[in-house]
Parts: C-alpha cells; sequence; structure tokens
C-alpha cells in the first residue's frame, strides 16, 4: 500500500507550493539503490584494465613511450574508469538525502551530497512511464519506477527519469499514470467547459466492413 510517509514529507516541505498536496512519498532501498551502479562501474574496470594493460606494455621492452606524454593521455583516457568509482562514491554519499514524492501537480527528486537538490517535472510533461525490477530489486521486494519527462541527451537520445528501488513499484505508476491523465484531462479541458453528458468518452472503435 503506498501512503505519505510523515517523516519525508517534512523533506518536501521547503518547496511544496501553497496548494500542492503530497499523494506519495517514497525512499529507495539501500542495496538496489547502490546496485544501480554495478553495470557502470563493471564498464568502468574493464576500460580500466585495458589502459592498465596499455602502461604495462608500454614500458616492456626497453624504451616506452614518454612519461611526459604517457600519463597525462592515460588520466584523460580513464576518466570513465575513476568516474565510475566517484559515481559509486557520489551514490553512498547522497543516499542520505535522497528521496521522491508525487503530488497532485509533479513529480519531485531529492537528492545531494552536501544539501538537499531538488528537481521536478510536472504531470503534463510525462509522455511515457514504465516499471522496471531487476534480480536485486525482485529480492527485496522493491522496483524503479521510470517517467519520460521529455528530456534528451546531446544526442537526442530520451532520458528518462527514475525513482529508483521503491516499495510497491507497480502502485507507484499506477499512481503516477491516472494523476497525470487527470492533470492533463483538468488542464486541457476544465470543469466550467465540460459539458453535463459526454456520449463519445465511451465509444467503442467499429471498423467499417
Amino acid at each position: 500500500m503506498i501512503t505519505v510517509d510523515p517523516t519525508l514529507a517534512a523533506e518536501f516541505e521547503p518547496i511544496r507550493d501553497k496548494e500542492e498536496n503530497l499523494l506519495w512519498t517514497g525512499k529507495p532501498h539501500y542495496v538496489p539503490f547502490l546496485a544501480s551502479a554495478v553495470p557502470v562501474l563493471a564498464f568502468g574496470m574493464l576500460w580500466g584494465c585495458f589502459d592498465l594493460f596499455f602502461l604495462v606494455m608500454s614500458h616492456r621492452g626497453g624504451k616506452g613511450v614518454p612519461s611526459f606524454f604517457l600519463y597525462p593521455f592515460l588520466a584523460l583516457h580513464s576518466i570513465p574508469a575513476w568516474g565510475s568509482v566517484l559515481y559509486l562514491v557520489w551514490l553512498l554519499l547522497s543516499y542520505k538525502n535522497t528521496a521522491y514524492a508525487i503530488t497532485n501537480r509533479r513529480v519531485i527528486l531529492r537528492s545531494g551530497v552536501w544539501a538537499p537538490n531538488f528537481q521536478s517535472f510536472d504531470m503534463d510533461q510525462i509522455s511515457e512511464a514504465e516499471v522496471t525490477i531487476g534480480p536485486i530489486e525482485k529480492i527485496m521486494n522493491c522496483g524503479t519506477v521510470k517517467a519520460d519527462a521529455g528530456r534528451t541527451n546531446p544526442k537526442g537520445i530520451r532520458m528518462f527519469e527514475s525513482m529508483v528501488a521503491v516499495d510497491y513499484p507497480y502502485e507507484v505508476y499506477k499512481l503516477l499514470k491516472e494523476t497525470a491523465v487527470n492533470i492533463k484531462t483538468d488542464w486541457n479541458y476544465p470543469n466550467k467547459l465540460r459539458p453535463a453528458e459526454n456520449p463519445g468518452y465511451h465509444t467503442e472503435y467499429k471498423p467499417g466492413p
């Protein structure tokens, strides 16, 4: 059952609008939250092993690549390796500030290492949502709810906003979808403009002969 935790609700109070109501709050499970870094860390370690092999081979057989060129080059080339470690450290340090909320207006993601940082997107921005459950999340009875709020990376690939390793992921997904549909309907067709009867609402598609 999804609820609003009073302790977590207080953490969103600084940015809550005057007439904004919290519908759900959640916090990720610790182990699955950290495990989300495993794919990035695995790729980084493989990259690092390649660079280490290159470093060893460059010093074999006598004269190698000049150190003034080799070490700066490897420091830059190894960004995926040490960057993946920094990402894991960031998850470790940011866990205490990580929490999620769904309101009657938007979705709010709370994170941050030194102090709480907030990111939010309005319900009308959501065009797609999905639930994913990894092996560790399955063991912990939790899952990740993702939403497409229209963001893309520099290459134009869609970026999903994620609520990682939360309890009752299917219920959270349904709440998110229902709220988004209701908000979009209300904004696009306000109550005072709706007819008393709308015979087209429950029509069914009937293919022609």
